[in-house]
């Protein structure tokens, strides 16, 4: 990293304990401090030489000190506590020009915008309360992101990967592993954050496949899978009447039995399912 002061930065755990800097649970705070692990995920993004690397929640810093250690060329790091602001400026004056932050809300934020005509990587370990709501806003912006390593909740990380059949699979497996080809990494237990959670956590990885949906499709998909899972345990049948006309012939299509329910079909059947309804209700020149 690039050091525009003589001083080197003190350890961070140690200026956290001078500054009297806590986490704060309403926000989803849950600090991860221990430099192997925050090595392990940032090299989990692959080569980040030349790169631009978006971090939501970056807090004390440790992921956002790791990111330009690995050789970021930018880090554009989201933050909406303004204590971590004020805390993660001298590591801004330290990174030498490479580290941009921005306080404000991550879900307000367009990832594209710090694109500058080059895919962008994300990295990050997600605050809880609003991670899925995050991962669904970056689906919509695929075409400027070519990777994201995301810590989530185990729980939220088995959905992302979860197979027909399973308990897990749902709305958010159907569309992440449409989207993107889908990794979870390793795990880590409560004990390795500060506070520790309840819960252990995951790190996933996400690689947006080259034959991305149209927009067009890809919100229909998001409509057919908001339908099925709704009600998952209704038959098709049922759980897709709020499409509107008549659920069966978009099913027989599909070569769907009606009396199936919506954790019994794979992923391809979806995307065929919401071709055939984006088709179905698209006005004809």
């Amino acid at each position: 990293m690039t050091d525009d002061s003589s001083a080197p930065l003190p350890k961070l755990g140690e200026q956290l304990r001078q500054r009297g800097l806590w986490a704060d649970k309403r926000l989803g705070q849950h600090f991860l401090l221990d430099p192997g692990i925050l090595r392990r995920i940032a090299a989990a993004a692959g080569a980040l030489e030349g790169m631009t690397v978006l971090e939501v929640g970056p807090g004390p810093g440790g992921l956002t000190r790791a990111l330009l250690e690995a050789g970021a060329a930018r880090v554009v790091a989201v933050e909406r506590d303004p204590r971590f602001v004020r805390h993660l400026r001298e590591l801004e004056e330290h990174a030498g020009g490479r580290l941009t932050l921005v306080e404000g809300d991550a879900l307000a934020f367009d990832p594209c915008s710090v694109a500058d005509g080059a895919p962008i990587r994300i990295v990050a370990n997600l605050p809880y309360n609003v991670a899925t709501p995050l991962v669904f806003l970056w689906f919509e912006h695929l075409a400027c992101i070519e990777r994201m390593v995301l810590m989530f909740q185990k729980e939220v990380a088995l959905r992302l990967v979860a197979a027909p059949g399973s308990a897990d699979y749902g709305r958010l497996a159907v569309m992440a592993q449409l989207l993107c080809r889908v990794e979870r990494l390793f795990d880590l237990p409560p004990a390795a954050f500060t506070p520790p959670p309840k819960v252990s956590s995951s790190v996933v990885r996400l690689t947006p496949r080259p034959d991305q949906p149209s927009p067009a499709l890809r919100k229909a998909l998001g409509t057919v899978t908001r339908m099925a899972f709704g009600q998952r345990r209704k038959m098709l049948r049922a759980s897709l009447k709020a499409l509107g006309g008549d659920p069966s012939r978009l099913l027989e299509a599909a070569g769907v039995e009606p009396t199936r329910r919506a954790e019994e079909l794979d992923v391809a059947t979806f995307r065929r399912l919401a071709e055939l309804h984006l088709a179905a209700t698209t006005p004809r020149a």
